[in-house]
């Protein structure tokens, strides 16, 4: 028997934009206002970003900071590169965790409001301003241990790109469990942390690891399904693979990770796997072309449920998509997401649709890249692109991250969501 893993505002770019000409169109008591209609949605998918110290280019936290932005959110919103939520909404599964994308209503309101000249509405109808975090806050919460860099790390005004490997002792004395963990920038090193990888390994010397966590824009911390965990060893070293640019001026960093432990003596159900499937170290991107198909594969030899997809590539990417190919040959495509290289997102599978593949699927990745002048990420559309680690070459390959059933568990899973979908229908 087998289940079904589905049923079957970067906005500086725009910071041009003309703005509305108060009085150019007068509200109507059916159209909608910023007061009643779009702070809420405002607040609920975009006001993490866009706020004073965020990472975005202007706050939308009230009327008169948004208003002037009014076509660049309509464009943004319409076209759907905001809120970053890039899931291709016509295939395969489409339950996720920490969905921040707007619905078709939600983006019709915006529509509507612009086109009806943005009035602001009645003040009384304004919502209460969300109290958001600091910036220096753990995602995931208060972690029980905290490894940093061995140093703090210097990045200069200016200068190229740097990318290393730093060594930390995990300080850890017996064997623990962990059910969350995060990689995160110091709050003065953030804007220079392009990205951090986290992995664990036995010694400094050791050719090999496990991937622990990745901090990357658009990526923070992972909460891992319940009845799920990962093994950090006594002894254990943790090796940060950095990746820091110069932003004009000198900042310090002192990335750490933190983790969250089950309590001592209690082990989860399973352990959970988030691994990087499918490199692909044979890219071949001619200059100038578009749509360059790249295909990779992995076999799953156990019963697994997957829990997150996230495709990783770097300028030249453009879209990926997984598919299962089943024992029987069968093939079914899971997710696909169009890429866009400022952000970094995990699609954390919601619960009740987490693909349930049987042992021997083979997991298909396929991947496009645009080396063309109409990807806005290309450093040089005359150049050819193959595998590299610099943002400048390419990659190809899927963050997944799973766990591995028995039969009989595997067999549980595929009649409780058989049972499921006889409801739904």
């Amino acid at each position: 028997m087998k289940a079904r893993g589905i049923r079957s505002l970067g906005v500086a770019a725009v910071a041009a934009a003309l703005l509305l000409v108060p009085g150019t169109a007068s509200a109507q008591a059916d159209d909608p206002t910023f007061t009643r209609d779009v702070a809420p949605i405002l607040q609920r998918s975009c006001q993490t970003c866009h706020r004073e110290g965020a990472i975005a280019p202007m706050s939308l936290l009230t009327y008169e900071e948004t208003r002037p932005w009014a076509r660049a959110i309509r464009e943004k919103v319409e076209t759907r590169t905001m809120p970053p939520w890039f899931i291709d909404k016509n295939i395969g599964v489409q339950g996720f965790k920490y969905d921040r994308s707007l619905s078709d209503a939600e983006i019709e309101t915006i529509v509507d409001w612009v086109d009806a000249g943005a009035p602001r509405g009645n003040p009384a109808d304004m919502p209460p301003p969300v109290e958001f975090a600091a910036r220096d806050i753990w995602h995931t919460g208060e972690p029980d241990w905290i490894v940093p860099i061995p140093e703090p790390f210097v990045v200069p005004a200016e200068g190229a790109n740097w990318w290393g490997d730093l060594f930390s002792e995990s300080g850890l004395t017996e064997d623990r469990w962990i059910k969350a963990v995060e990689t995160k920038p110091s709050a003065e090193g953030f804007p220079v942390v392009h990205h951090a990888v986290t992995r664990l390994q036995e010694s400094i010397d050791s050719d090999e690891g496990d991937f622990l966590n990745e901090y990357a824009q658009g990526k923070n911390g992972d909460v891992f399904p319940e009845g799920t965990g990962r093994l950090v060893k006594a002894g254990s070293i943790i090796r940060f693979n950095m990746h820091y640019a110069s932003i004009g001026e000198e900042r310090t960093d002192r990335t750490s990770v933190g983790l969250t432990f089950y309590p001592k003596g209690e082990e989860p159900e399973h352990e959970l796997f988030s691994r990087g499937l499918g490199q692909n170290y044979d890219l071949d991107i001619p200059p100038g072309e578009d749509d360059v198909r790249h295909d990779s594969y992995h076999t799953f030899d156990a019963n697994v449920r997957l829990t997150g997809f996230q495709p990783h590539l770097h300028n030249r990417g453009k879209r990926q998509c997984i598919e299962a190919i089943y024992p029987d040959g069968e093939v079914e495509t899971l997710s696909c997401a169009d890429w866009d290289f400022g952000w970094h997102i995990v699609y954390n599978y919601a619960d009740d649709v987490q693909p349930l593949l049987p042992k021997n699927t083979i997991l298909h990745t396929i991947t496009w890249h645009d080396n063309s002048r109409a990807n806005r990420w290309n450093p040089d559309p005359r150049n050819w692109a193959g595998f590299g680690q610099r943002s400048s070459d390419d990659m190809s390959f899927t963050w997944t991250s799973w766990f591995e059933l028995s039969d009989e568990e595997y067999e549980a899973a595929v009649a409780e969501r058989e049972a499921l979908t006889a409801n739904d229908n």
